[in-house]
């Protein structure tokens, strides 16, 4: 069977097992459950601590697993992305008491608080910063009130939190960061298993980004309004009764399926229909 690890708690678990729910994938029913398996698939889910994942993939143990970019790369682990997944989306920044220093270039001498050592001790170094890294576990918002860091390295949704803290962030983003699917480095995707999978994630990546969009409009504004509907290889046209109508039918980015339904209205199709999509194969 194939071995996935996937995150038991925190902000990337719940998301991570919808995906793999849309993907026709069986998940635990209660959060207590440590492993679950799948048999009609042939796959069995190990449900870890986020942080743990890279290590247990790189291990060889489990063959891949999903987790966030940041806490790949804050693990040093010896596995690799293969799928990026769209959610889970953060940016990790510095942050310090307004005038404390404008940037990194700023912070020689000068001790970071943060709960990715990893990921700032090799940002400074690859910048040669010579700046000492403290790691705590969270609420690194404190670390300067208290005194015992000048500057933090954290996660940065709004910023809220920061400024409330009397913080302001600093310099550039040190890493955007969003779930991913990771596999031991070098291992590849030729097995199977593993290319049905992706596949199968792709495939709900594809669904949740595009709705199927049907209308109906007059012969002599096809052209236009393929423009405006190219569909993914090209849209589908079917003659109607009423001679010199056609009804089309084509995939549309879902972000822009109401600007596309003003336009064809505007250009005289009617009938315009959108309808969601809840798995393909590209």
């Amino acid at each position: 069977m194939l071995r996935i690890a996937v995150p038991n708690k925190g902000s990337l678990s719940g998301p991570a097992s919808a995906m793999l729910h849309e993907a026709g994938y069986r998940q635990r029913k209660e959060s207590k459950e440590l492993v679950t398996v799948d048999p009609d698939n042939e796959v069995e889910f190990f449900y870890l601590r986020p942080k743990d994942i890279a290590i247990y993939v790189a291990s060889g143990k489990l063959d891949i697993g999903i987790t966030g970019r940041d806490l790949l790369l804050d693990s040093g682990a010896n596995a690799e992305e293969i799928l990026p997944l769209n959610f889970g989306r953060s940016t990790f920044r510095y942050a310090t008491k307004p005038g404390t220093a404008k940037g990194p270039e700023d912070f020689g001498g000068m001790t970071i608080a943060t709960s990715y050592e990893g990921i700032v001790a090799k940002h400074l170094a690859d910048q040669g910063i010579d700046a000492s890294v403290v790691h705590l576990d969270g609420a690194v918002e404190t670390a300067i009130e208290l005194g015992v860091a000048q500057i933090i390295a954290d996660v940065v949704e709004t910023g809220t939190s920061l400024r409330n803290a009397g913080l302001e962030v600093i310099g550039e983003p040190i890493l955007k960061s969003e779930a991913t699917v990771i596999r031991r480095t070098g291992a590849g995707t030729d097995d199977p298993k593993v290319a049905q999978f992706l596949r199968r994630l792709q495939g709900v990546l594809v669904a949740r980004s595009y709705v199927m969009m049907d209308y109906d409009c007059r012969a002599e504004h096809l052209e236009r309004a393929v423009a405006l509907t190219p569909g993914l290889e090209s849209p589908t046209i079917s003659p109607l009764h009423n001679e010199g109508w056609v009804a089309v039918r084509a995939m549309v980015p879902a972000k822009e399926a109401q600007r596309i339904m003003d336009d064809l209205y505007e250009l005289g199709a009617r009938a315009i229909l959108t309808t969601s999509i809840h798995a393909c194969r590209l």
